[in-house]
């Protein structure tokens, strides 16, 4: 009887295969700029992730949001915006524009005219993905300030105010 311990050796279908990034033919080519949804949010994660691109141009206004369009490409844009505790948006959507929403820094609160959802708070990090006519309102209601991504595709042509709030979703007409 062997007393020598069995070797068991697993390939995997890439091994088999070959080293795929030797095979050159077979790789998508890394897209200058997104086209889809999910690459719209790893867009706005990349960003998020590099600070030195963002972090020197935040400016805080007490009278107005702050805003500055960051990045532009065929058929999108990025805008950095921050926000002074208390300051919101006002309930809106976004014409023809779909979107991502990353909070950078602090927290925001997101409210709906959806009765089922209550309000919805946006810690540094989280995102939000949202299609065309989606209503929200986005405020900050901390004592710090916030910053947050904003990608908008196509880019952002209109942004419709409502004439009711969050806060009375009877009032609204959808």
């Amino acid at each position: 009887m062997n007393n020598t311990p069995a070797t068991l050796t697993v390939e995997s279908d890439l091994q088999i295969a070959g080293d795929i990034l030797s095979v050159q033919h077979l790789l998508q080519p890394a897209r200058e700029h997104p086209t889809t949804v999910a690459e719209f949010a790893g867009l706005a994660r990349s960003i998020a992730e590099n600070r030195p691109e963002w972090e020197h141009l935040v400016q805080y206004d007490a009278t107005t949001r702050w805003y500055h369009r960051l990045r532009t490409g065929p058929g999108y844009e990025v805008w950095l915006l921050s926000w002074v505790p208390g300051q919101g948006s006002g309930l809106h959507d976004h014409g023809a524009s779909s979107g991502v929403l990353t909070v950078l820094e602090g927290e925001l609160t997101e409210t709906t005219p959806h009765p089922a959802r209550g309000p919805l708070t946006l810690r540094a990090g989280s995102q939000r993905v949202f299609a065309p006519g989606y209503a929200h309102e986005v405020v900050n209601d901390t004592l710090d300030g916030a910053v947050s991504l904003h990608v908008y595709f196509p880019g952002l042509t209109e942004m419709p105010m409502h004439n009711c709030s969050p806060a009375r979703p009877e009032a609204v007409s959808v």
